[in-house]
């Protein structure tokens, strides 16, 4: 994420509107320009469209777990340390993307901008990308669950986000039960039931396969430590294929 450095030293252009662009540019002192575009060099370079999805994915990320962390009104040592850990291990930032991540979670902490400001503007941005949507509320539970169990106000705005990407409820409960104990794992990974007849959950793998290929997700504009968050899923997919068809002997 080398285009980073450049947008925090004021050497590349960009354009991040809205209350996300509001947090990235208290976070790192950017002056707003007629109140819709950070301000960026006059007549230099700018981001690509893929560079722009990739900052507006990684702010949005950042600023939604600032403030599911602080669903039940404050936030706790072992809040902050699932945060730090899922820095750390699942996305395995380098220190410049970590430094940027704490600055925007810290911002996104006390900023006026909601919660569901923020997934509406992440919404806006990839209304047409289902399977960006779908990472950014499986983030979302990770973290919820990581110090243990998720509370009922962290789901009550997972929930939000869940609606506001008018996300599809069955699906929600599907990822849900990967992470809360109730349902069939290997399943809920393919997004099929164990009820389901073995064409079906061909059909459902094939499915999961084609969204999830490292290929067609690096083409969407994912910041590269999601990329490898969902190259992760990738394999769990495939781990979850192996697991059914030996369970149920298909050839």
């Amino acid at each position: 994420m080398g285009w980073m450095g450049k947008i925090v030293g004021g050497t590349i252009g960009f354009a991040l509107g809205g209350p996300l662009g509001a947090i990235f540019g208290t976070a790192f002192g950017h002056a707003f320009d007629t109140g819709s575009e950070l301000d960026a060099p006059r007549g230099g370079p700018r981001l690509s469209r893929v560079e722009q999805n990739q900052l507006t994915f990684f702010v949005a990320a950042f600023s939604m777990l600032a403030k599911l962390a602080r669903a039940d009104g404050r936030v706790t040592p072992e809040e902050i340390d699932s945060i730090e850990a899922f820095m750390e291990k699942d996305l395995r930032l380098n220190a410049d993307s970590r430094h940027a991540a704490v600055n925007i979670f810290r911002t996104a902490l006390n900023a006026p901008g909601t919660f569901d400001d923020f997934a509406r503007q992440f919404y806006g941005e990839f209304h047409d990308q289902p399977q960006m949507l779908e990472v950014m509320i499986e983030v979302l539970l990770r973290v919820a669950v990581s110090d243990g169990s998720m509370t009922v106000k962290e789901e009550e705005l997972i929930m939000v986000a869940v609606n506001t990407f008018r996300f599809s409820s069955v699906r929600y409960n599907q990822l849900k039960s990967k992470y809360v104990k109730t349902a069939d794992k290997a399943y809920a990974v393919l997004g099929c039931s164990p009820d389901d007849d073995d064409d079906q959950v061909k059909r459902c793998y094939r499915q999961r396969v084609q969204e999830y290929h490292p290929d067609k997700i690096a083409a969407k504009g994912l910041p590269d430590e999601f990329t490898r968050f969902a190259q992760d899923k990738f394999r769990e997919i495939q781990e979850a294929w192996d697991q059914i068809k030996e369970a149920r002997g298909i050839k």
